[in-house]
């Protein structure tokens, strides 16, 4: 969650990498609720080295990802302060919430080091001479004080290569934010209650992820280390696009005009329905006692009414049977 903040715009695509497709089967772990593959994991990056100064959400959970890849992962925090809590980090996630610290760093090694001490910067030093990857979320100045800039590593680590994290690309680097602006900026926070979760902060762990392999490969290829700014702002607006080209907003197909994609309440709670597609739809209509008379019918505002009323009177046991007996996608919920 870096300091910075964005206006709504189109990516640059030249931002944006993308690496191999990796077939893995993600499941959650029981005890941290993290991903972990139902299958053995294929560890691409077996041998990279890996050194993250990044804090909060973004770049440590870029680093379980790159973790479970194979990597070598080390991570450099700051001291703790001397009037933290019991059992907090330098790192802020610690004292947010114990429990996503402890899943985002499962299997990562840490090291509390004070970067601005000299005897700090000499660890760093010996590290990164050994790194493959650096991994970090400070604002642009903070990297020009601890000489990370990407002409100072250039100068001494040139076989080094920087994903920076940012909050906004380039000129805006600078100015503050968190995972809610950018989200907000981009048209994502529609009422007064919080997203359900940091969309844009883990968007640009997916992107940091994607960028740490673009590097690995860019090394591979030509033997030198490369730079990649991955911007939160830019997550935020990647997430937003379907809304941006109107797929989703209120009234259309996919924003609730379509009365087999929508949220209905049940008789304890509510359901998530999404047939989409003409078949899923003929047979929900088929279960509803709707008349089928094409996709139209999926438009009408009685179908929408005759559905409602159908999964009123049903549970959410009586409707996921009725589901799994009719091929019909849908997930209930509690109230």
């Amino acid at each position: 969650m870096p300091p910075s903040e964005f206006v709504p715009r189109t990516i640059p695509i030249t931002r944006l990498y993308a690496s191999s497709p990796c077939h893995l089967s993600w499941s959650f772990h029981p005890a941290l609720n993290m991903p972990h593959s139902t299958r053995k994991p294929s560890h691409v990056l077996k041998g990279v080295r890996i050194l993250s100064l990044s804090l909060n959400l973004p770049g440590p959970a870029a680093l379980q990802r790159l973790r479970q890849m194979g990597a070598a992962c080390l991570k450099f925090e700051p001291l703790t302060p001397p009037d933290a809590a019991t059992h907090t980090t330098g790192d802020p996630m610690s004292a947010y919430s114990r429990t996503a610290y402890d899943a985002l760093h499962l299997g990562i090694r840490t090291r509390a080091v004070d970067l601005k001490a000299p005897s700090g910067q000499k660890v760093l030093q010996r590290e990164l001479a050994k790194t493959d990857v650096l991994l970090t979320s400070f604002r642009p100045s903070a990297l020009t004080r601890l000489g990370l800039t990407w002409k100072d590593l250039q100068a001494q680590h040139p076989h080094l290569s920087l994903v920076a994290i940012v909050g906004a690309p380039g000129a805006r680097a600078e100015e503050p934010g968190h995972d809610l602006t950018y989200l907000a900026e981009n048209d994502l926070v529609t009422g007064l209650d919080l997203p359900a979760t940091l969309y844009a902060d883990m968007g640009g762990a997916l992107m940091a992820t994607e960028a740490v392999l673009q590097s690995v490969l860019w090394r591979r290829q030509t033997g030198q280390g490369h730079y990649v700014e991955v911007a939160l702002s830019d997550a935020a607006a990647h997430l937003a696009l379907p809304r941006s080209w109107g797929l989703t907003l209120p009234g259309t197909q996919i924003g609730g005009g379509h009365a087999g994609y929508r949220v209905y309440p049940c008789k304890d709670g509510r359901v998530a329905m999404a047939a989409l597609e003409p078949h899923f739809a003929k047979a929900l209509c088929a279960v509803a006692g709707v008349a089928w008379a094409g996709a139209v019918t999926m438009l009408m505002t009685d179908t929408q009414h005759a559905i409602a009323a159908f999964v009123a009177t049903r549970t959410r046991n009586a409707l996921k049977k009725l589901a799994a007996a009719h091929d019909i996608p849908l997930h209930t919920l509690s109230k």
